[in-house]
């Protein structure tokens, strides 16, 4: 057993996790180059030898709830030859016009998968297990949470920045009867979404959120916050500010991080959302703080666990029907993240928070909605 090998087996000890143990949650090891590129490139080594079958492990989200539930930064240095770091500190990696880099690399990588994957809705956000059983019912329960939430009323005008295939957009038209405009940066989104919604009061735009400067009685952004980048948080929130009515809400839901953190994860940078960066509660208070009155916030990660081993049941299911699209390496690096992200939220690695902010404070204060 070489240095690599003893620095990975203790580092796995200490969350009860063993090599080639009996467990679900333990590692077999196929190829012994594993340690060493898991010792020189990190988390990126970890999942690229997973995606070329270097290890496996029965349960992935156990496995990584066990790992993310111990603090590590004190039992091993990883070294990473990859400087994203040090590109995420001198550029603006979600500039305006690598904004749409993300929309066409992730959530264009083909309807049929994500039909295959989410709810009737195609909601690509969180549910709202509180009361639900099944997917389609949490997130339908989290749609109509974020309109208690805002006191969304008929005819009142709503802006959705980042409205995906347009869940949020349709739920609010039909359900509420508001007027809705939603923006996406990715082309296959927005022209579902038109498609979806082509008889409701609701316009789809092809749009960058810096591009908007008009007024709306309540704003919504659903996921799509992780990928504004703490070099861009202060203007969003300007944009925010400029377009909502003074006695508006704005609802922010985003994951973030229990760190302030202004790089993104290699693996999940090189193979899922490019440029994608997680705010810390300091991060959004920070942007937030000169522009909007905090009126609440929830903490909803125990939801997002939930939705996420939903999502791949899901996934592994209808894995047969769409593989001849994209292969075997594909299937395991899709359920690397739908699974790692799985234990990353049960291990409170990761949160989920809904802000509601208000721009002037509410007369007899704001009731938290549940």
């Amino acid at each position: 057993m070489n240095k690599f090998d003893k620095q990975i087996e203790q580092v796995l000890a200490t969350s009860g996790i063993k090599i080639n143990g009996p467990k679900v949650w333990d590692i077999r090891v196929n190829d012994e180059r594993f340690y060493k590129r898991v010792m020189s490139t990190g988390s990126l080594g970890l999942g690229e030898s997973y995606m070329d079958k270097w290890w496996e492990v029965d349960a992935l989200d156990e496995m990584f709830f066990k790992l993310l539930s111990v603090d590590r930064s004190r039992t091993v240095k990883f070294k990473h030859k990859l400087p994203i770091y040090l590109k995420s500190k001198f550029l603006n990696l979600q500039n305006k016009r690598r904004s749409f880099i993300s929309g066409k690399f992730h959530y264009e990588t083909g309807l049929e998968l994500f039909k295959h994957m989410l709810d009737k809705r195609l909601t690509y956000t969180c549910g709202y297990w509180e009361k639900a059983d099944t997917l389609d019912q949490a997130q339908e329960d989290k749609l109509d949470l974020v309109c208690r939430k805002i006191g969304l009323k008929k005819g009142q005008r709503v802006l959705d920045i980042g409205c995906g295939w347009g869940s949020f957009i349709k739920f609010a038209a039909e359900q509420y009867g508001a007027q809705i405009v939603g923006i996406t940066v990715s082309k296959q989104q927005a022209e579902y979404a038109k498609q979806d919604c082509i008889d409701l009061p609701v316009e789809v735009r092809l749009q960058d959120y810096r591009e908007l400067n008009e007024k709306f009685d309540h704003i919504v952004s659903l996921g799509m916050f992780e990928h504004v980048g703490v070099k861009n948080h202060k203007s969003y929130m300007e944009v925010v500010s400029r377009c909502l009515n003074e006695d508006g809400l704005f609802l922010l839901h985003t994951i973030g991080s229990n760190n302030t953190r202004h790089q993104p994860d290699p693996w999940f940078h090189k193979y899922i959302f490019p440029n994608g960066m997680l705010p810390s509660m300091n991060d959004i208070q920070s942007a937030s703080n000169d522009k909007f009155i905090m009126e609440d916030c929830h903490s909803m990660g125990e939801h997002y666990d939930k939705t996420l081993m939903a999502w791949f049941e899901n996934f592994d299911t209808g894995w047969e029907q769409i593989n001849d699209q994209y292969g075997d390496r594909f299937y395991r690096m899709w359920k690397y993240y739908l699974l790692c992200s799985a234990g990353a939220f049960r291990a409170s690695n990761l949160q989920l928070w809904q802000f509601v902010f208000s721009k002037n404070g509410i007369v007899d204060g704001y009731e938290a909605i549940r």
